[in-house]
This record gives C-alpha cells, sequence and structure tokens, in this order.
C-alpha cells in the first residue's frame, strides 16, 4: 500500500498561515475521522504543532484531494497550493524518519518532535484511523530514531538559552539534584528555564518577581517558592544557580549585594549565575567576586552556535543511517507485499502435487512398475509445475516485454546447477 504526506512547516509557510491549518486537539478525532471517509484514504494519521501540519495516508487517494479536504476542513481563505509539499513511497519514508529523528525541525536535532509524532500515532489509533501499513510505517520511524539517539550526536549539545543554561549548570555542579535554584522574572523564559531545571532534578527552587502574585502563578505549577525582589539578598545565600530575566532598568544584583550574600555563604561554595536580560538584571561587576561564574546572554549565544554546528556534523553521520533504516524498511516492505503472492504460489505448486500424486498411487495400484511410476511422478511434476512460467516467459518475449521476460528469466535460472 502506498505511503503518502501532505504537509506545511516552517521551511514553506509563514507562521500566520500555519495557523490557519493548525489543528487542535480536541477537534483531532473528528479530523481523523472525517479524513477517512475522503476516497482513497485506507490509513491516516495527522500531526500538527507550531511549526508543521502533516498529512500522513496510506492509499491510493490523489494529493490534490488531501490538499482540497484540508483547506476544506479549516474553511483556510489563504492559497494554500505554493506552502505545501507531497511525499510518496520512499521520499514519504525517508521524510518520517527525518522528522523523528529531528533532522526537519527549526531547532536540529530536537527531541520535543519524537514525541509529538508519538502522540499523533497514538491519537490516530484511538481513532481507529491507522492500519497495518501506517503501523509498520511509524514503529520503523520510532526505531530509527532510536538509533539515531543512541549512535550520534545530533542530540548532545544544547542549542537553546533554556537548554543551554542547564548545560552550563551541569558544568559547575555535576549532580544538580543537590542545588537550589533562584529564578528572578516571572516571563515566559524564565517558565521555560525552570521546566528545564525541574526536569533537570534541581531540588529546590525560588521565583523572585517584583509582582508578587505573578511569581505565586509560576511557583504553583513548578512546586517552587515565590518571593518578592525584597528577598533577592536573602536568597542569594543560599542559591547554587541563579537565573535573572526581567524588564528592570537598571541590576537588580550589584556587585555590593553578591558580596554580601556570599559572605554569608559557606566557604568556597560556588554559585553559577545567568544573565539573560537587556538591559542587564546582574552587574558585570559581579563575575569579579570570588567563586562566581556568571554568564550573559551573549556567553550563551556563543555556546549554541558551536553546539549547532557539532549537531550539523552529527547530522551527516544521522543521514547516513537514515538512509540504511529506510533502504531495510523498504526492503521489508516489499517483502510484505510479496507475502500473498508467495502464499497464492505455494497453494497452487501443493494442489499440483497432490493431484499428481493421487495419480501416481492409481498407477501403482493398477500393477504399473515402481520405476515407471517415478518416471511419471517426475515428469508430470515438472511439465504442470513449469508450465506456468515458461508460457508467460514465451508471451512476455512475444509482446517485447524485456523487463518481465528478464525478470522471469532471471526467477527460472537462479538456482541452475544446484543439486
Amino acid at each position: 500500500m502506498a505511503f503518502n504526506i501532505l504537509g506545511i512547516n516552517h521551511k514553506t509557510a509563514s507562521v500566520a498561515l500555519r495557523e490557519q491549518v493548525a489543528f487542535a486537539d480536541e477537534r483531532l478525532h473528528a479530523a481523523l475521522l472525517a479524513l477517512r471517509q475522503e476516497s482513497g484514504v485506507a490509513e491516516a494519521v495527522i500531526l500538527s504543532t507550531c511549526n508543521r501540519t502533516e498529512l500522513y495516508w496510506a492509499g491510493p487517494a490523489a494529493d490534490t484531494t488531501l490538499a482540497d479536504w484540508l483547506k476544506r476542513h479549516h474553511d483556510a481563505t489563504t492559497d494554500l497550493s505554493t506552502s505545501l509539499y507531497v511525499h510518496r513511497e520512499r521520499h514519504a519514508v525517508e521524510h518520517t524518519f527525518n522528522v523523528a529523528a529531528g533532522l526537519d525541525s527549526m531547532v536540529l536535532g530536537e527531541v520535543q518532535i519524537l514525541g509529538q509524532l508519538k502522540e499523533a500515532y497514538r491519537f490516530a489509533q484511538a481513532a481507529g484511523s491507522t492500519g497495518p501499513a501506517l503501523n509498520r510505517l511509524f514503529q520503523a520511524a520510532f526505531s530509527a530514531a532510536k538509533r539515531i539517539r543512541s549512535e550520534t550526536q545530533i542530540g548532545a549539545n544544547a542549542v537553546s538559552l533554556a537548554s543551554a543554561t542547564v548545560s552550563l549548570a551541569r558544568r559547575v555542579y555535576a549532580d544538580l539534584s543537590e542545588r537550589s535554584a533562584l529564578l528572578v522574572g516571572a516571563g515566559e523564559m524564565i517558565a521555560l528555564i525552570a521546566r528545564h531545571l525541574a526536569s533537570a532534578g534541581v531540588r529546590r527552587m525560588v521565583i523572585a518577581n517584583r509582582s508578587l502574585p505573578r511569581a505565586q502563578t509560576l511557583a504553583a505549577e513548578l512546586k517552587a517558592y515565590a518571593v518578592g525582589l525584597d528577598d533577592l539578598g536573602k536568597e542569594l545565600q543560599t542559591a547554587d544557580i541563579v537565573v535573572c530575566c526581567t524588564a528592570s532598568p537598571t541590576p537588580l544584583i550589584t556587585r555590593s549585594l553578591a558580596a554580601s550574600a556570599l559572605g554569608a555563604r559557606r566557604r568556597r561554595r560556588p554559585i553559577f549565575m545567568v544573565d539573560l536580560a537587556v538591559p542587564r538584571d546582574i552587574d558585570p561587576a559581579v563575575a569579579q567576586l570570588k567563586d562566581v561564574y556568571l554568564f550573559s546572554i551573549d556567553d550563551l549565544q556563543k555556546v549554541i552556535d558551536e553546539n549547532r554546528q557539532q549537531r550539523e556534523l552529527a547530522a551527516g553521520d544521522a543521514k547516513l543511517l537514515i538512509d540504511e533504516e529506510v533502504a531495510r524498511f523498504m526492503a521489508e516492505a516489499r517483502a510484505h507485499d510479496a507475502g500473498p503472492a508467495i502464499l497464492a504460489l505455494r497453494e497452487q505448486a501443493n494442489q499440483i502435487r497432490a493431484h499428481t500424486l493421487e495419480q501416481a498411487k492409481r498407477m501403482l495400484a493398477a500393477g504399473r512398475s515402481g520405476q515407471e511410476v517415478l518416471d511419471y511422478l517426475a515428469n508430470t511434476l515438472t511439465n504442470r509445475l513449469m508450465h506456468g512460467p515458461t508460457q508467460a516467459l514465451r508471451q512476455a518475449a512475444e509482446s517485447s516485454d524485456t523487463v518481465l521476460a528478464e525478470a522471469i528469466a532471471r526467477l527460472l535460472l537462479e538456482d541452475r546447477g544446484r543439486p
């Protein structure tokens, strides 16, 4: 069964256009059922993220049918034709593997897309819109992604501010589970970094913000503590990790405030600080204090740029593995597709064998000699088993179908010379 993909992503369309064809989770079940009703769609999966919307289907439906359905389903007013891409057969398999491995993502090698792809597949299974063809495809894609993660460095280097912050923190503290973090601000970046630190195992987090209610809202989500900016000096005394990102026009952590906090800390206990604000929240002079490791947003960007180059190098290795996995999948798919034909061929051969054997038994019962019966059995089986292939070979030759003729000849002569 044919594999097909029709999609739109960050490479082909703006955010405004991608928004028009995005699928909300609560409407995905109904969308899958509707898509399955389209002529020629035997199986379907819908992947919808902030960076892409892709329709995966098995069956003979034309891509124009799916493009029309996508526009009609969303009542889209914009022409989508120049932003849509289509992948078929082997290219569809390769694209699925690349998406699962993060090789087609805005952030090269990012792992979130694999989770999103798995979730899309689970949605489709729950809706009953998958089948043997897409089941094989997605399971193979998940396996390929796992292999690429384990055999290459595609995801080893941080390429976002949040992940780079955690990566640098690990350079200072080998075990983050024994550390506490002070996060100054309560915006989206601080929220993202807080979630990364929580996932990394940081045991205690404090959210400090000018607006205490806003800090309390974020703290409630993360099971953290919320304080006002007046408590910065006190919290600095116990924090191992400090991340700042506010809109303050002047530094919130001055050299004197940091020095005072360090004086109250345990001797020679380092403090890791990251300032993501512009203007800066931490006075650059704080970096002169002993046992302080202070990084600015520019420092993090340098790390990210270096890591991105490393990921691009690793992507070359990953693509070689993708080629291997795609070739393996296509070979297994062809073998699977040949299964019914092989079974039918064996069934036909068994019927010929049974019929010929019954005739040979009758000859023996009629008093024919064993040698005569054996000769009859061998000659008749040979003639009957070879009749179909030789007739097909003759017809292919007469109709100048050289491809079929060569295939049949290769099949018949492959075992020549073997006992």
